[in-house]
């Protein structure tokens, strides 16, 4: 029989891996969102919504700090090379 600290650890372990499913879920969504922009004022407010979020995962402990990094550094570049 385990004990009863493990048998809570793994209940609020399983809490929190479908907490951060979800966020990840968000963010993977709100970088297509950015990426199916079509003009480059949608796709610059798209953008400013994900950086928030981006900001947030890893504040949050969800993402780590250089993949939030990487993350806004492409989708800014691609903002940028849309066409006005």
């Amino acid at each position: 029989m385990r004990h009863k600290s493990a048998i809570k650890r793994a209940r609020s372990n399983k809490r929190k891996a479908e907490r951060n499913k979800q966020w990840k879920t968000r963010m993977r969504t709100a970088v297509k969102r950015v990426r199916s922009s079509t003009g480059k004022d949608a796709a610059a407010a798209e953008l400013k919504k994900t950086v928030k979020l981006l900001d947030q995962l890893t504040a949050k402990g969800i993402i780590p700090h250089n993949m939030a990094s990487n993350n806004k550094s492409r989708l800014t570049k691609f903002v940028n090379k849309l066409p006005a």
